[in-house]
């Protein structure tokens, strides 16, 4: 009891509330007191209204967004694959011509993907704006983002200026405090049965103080000439990621799109649990409902482009034949963590989680690396290495961020490292894959 006092005295300090272990520790125990107040004390979570209903399965391949086809996809190639690959050829219709040869090849084209990783998105941040000042940045065919690198790839999408704001926006934050404050809960049972231990009111001022009208019209015009941002979240109704496509929603003229826009971005970096889910209004066999939106992170922390895509339509041959670069910058470390773990419940129960989100976005690099040997793309891949030895404090930790953006500043600008492979693999004879077993 002793124990669970304090803890219940820290979470009411916003400052402190979130600080890496200690606030993992006590979502887990909010987590068994829920458990525990259900099952035995008889008390209910508040249900969603019917003002809120979820879309029925049978109509989720009918879902769309302020009335249009195609501002978001289903990742699965079951549901909406088809529609993504029509996308995918509108685009190229589209940027012939922008270049003003219909008919001609197209040339080289590149693409980045940017992962999650929470604080550590200062490293794609550092890294991106580095590769900037050097003058050898592409601009992208295509850029993608999940979770912090949600908030990085619409800068990087658009380059320019834009990457001055970029390198604002992660060099100027003072303190957690700027991104997340501590939802004010109303006693024991708001503790419990509440949406999220975080209110994120302050990253969306965060997000809406960048993402304005006139970044709107640039992604749309970028889109216009056959350039594509996507955007990736997770539907908790569908269980389904979803790939929400920027530059359609943009160059719609819809008035709501610069709200949806930001509320996507939102969305895409919206822990479970930590943070809300977003509610986004969307359309269903001429039924409006509300979908439930969060990080992506829960499904895939890195996203190039769905697997059923390179099977789908060859990329190697055809019309969709190009020279293609991939650019993948995982936020994050790709060696093991070590750590002398103590033998109690709290302790390894978060070791076990932080280990097996370590390896979810480690398998995202392996899988996107056998796609673009599948369809016969350059990989090049970056990451925290272990040359960059600084400590984080909390999540969101100012100096280590600072740290980290600077250390990936000096990477992207004076000796960029692009791997070849992921680690552990770099030493691996490449056969053809249809001699793999």
């Amino acid at each position: 009891m002793k124990r669970f006092a304090s803890l219940i005295a820290i979470a009411r300090r916003p400052r402190q509330a979130y600080t890496g272990r200690l606030a993992f520790r006590l979502l887990v125990l909010l987590a068994a007191c829920a458990v525990i107040a259900y099952g035995v004390a008889g008390f209910r979570p508040p249900q969603r209204s019917l003002n809120e209903a979820a879309v029925p399965a049978a109509v989720a391949d009918q879902i769309t967004v302020l009335g249009l086809p195609n501002a978001r996809f289903w990742a699965w190639y079951d549901l909406q694959g088809a529609a993504l690959v029509q996308e995918w050829e509108q685009s190229l219709d589209r940027e012939r011509a922008a270049l003003g040869s219909p008919d001609g090849p197209l040339p080289p084209g590149s693409y980045l993907a940017i992962s999650g990783g929470g604080g550590d998105g200062a490293f794609g941040a550092g890294l991106l704006c580095g590769w900037s000042d050097s003058g050898t940045m592409p601009a992208f065919k295509l850029v993608t983002g999940i979770s912090t690198g949600a908030m990085i790839a619409p800068f990087a999408f658009l380059g320019g200026p834009y990457i001055e704001r970029l390198r604002e926006l992660y060099t100027t934050i003072k303190s957690q405090d700027e991104i997340r404050t501590l939802r004010a809960l109303n006693g024991f049972y708001g503790m419990v049965f509440g949406e999220a231990l975080a209110d994120t009111s302050p990253l969306y001022r965060l997000i809406s103080r960048y993402v304005d009208a006139q970044m709107l019209a640039d992604i749309a015009a970028a889109y216009q000439n056959g350039r594509m941002l996507m955007i990736g979240t997770a539907s908790l109704d569908q269980q389904r990621p979803i790939i929400w496509n920027l530059g359609a929603i943009a160059a719609s003229g819809h008035p709501e799109a610069l709200e949806l826009t930001r509320k996507v971005i939102l969305a895409s970096a919206s822990i479970p649990g930590a943070f809300p889910p977003v509610m986004i209004n969307v359309d269903a066999n001429g039924q409006r409902y509300q979908e439930m939106n969060v990080d992506a992170g829960v499904v895939q922390q890195a996203l190039l482009y769905p697997m059923y895509f390179g099977v789908r339509a060859s990329l190697k041959y055809g019309k969709f034949a190009r020279e293609r670069h991939a650019y993948i910058i995982r936020n994050a470390r790709l060696d093991p963590d070590w750590a002398s773990v103590n033998r109690d419940f709290l302790t390894i129960t978060e070791r076990a989680v932080a280990t097996m989100i370590h390896y979810l976005g480690y398998n995202d690099v392996l899988r996107i690396y056998d796609m673009t040997k599948r369809d016969g793309i350059d990989y090049n891949l970056s990451y925290i290495e272990t040359d960059f030895g600084k400590k984080k404090n909390d999540l969101f930790d100012p100096e280590y961020m600072k740290a980290l953006f600077d250390y990936a500043y000096e990477k992207g600008r004076h000796r960029p490292v692009w791997h070849k492979a992921p680690p552990n693999l770099d030493f691996v004879p490449q056969l053809p894959l249809d001699a793999r077993f």
